[in-house]
């Protein structure tokens, strides 16, 4: 259990960046490269940064809770101890 947890936190720790790499700060970024607003306008995802901006949240908030949750699945410093022994 305390595997299948370490690899969903690295897996939403992996989205995370994406999702903070594609936002659109105030100059431009990496959305802007692509075609930014006039992208959004074609594919017709006029509110797509509303959408990634939501994302970022989600998934911060998911690595915040799945280390607490973890942290209760590792025990007392002793399991720790163990696990780091290994």
């Amino acid at each position: 259990m305390l595997t299948a947890l370490t690899v969903l936190i690295a897996l939403i720790a992996v989205l995370l960046m994406g999702a903070v790499l594609i936002q659109n700060p105030k100059g431009g970024g990496v959305d802007a490269t692509f075609g930014g607003s006039q992208a959004n306008q074609m594919f017709g995802a006029a509110k797509s940064t509303d959408f990634i901006e939501k994302l970022t949240w989600y998934l911060a908030i998911a690595i915040f809770v799945l280390c607490i949750v973890t942290t209760f699945f590792l025990g007392d410093a002793a399991a720790i101890d163990q696990l780091l022994s290994e």
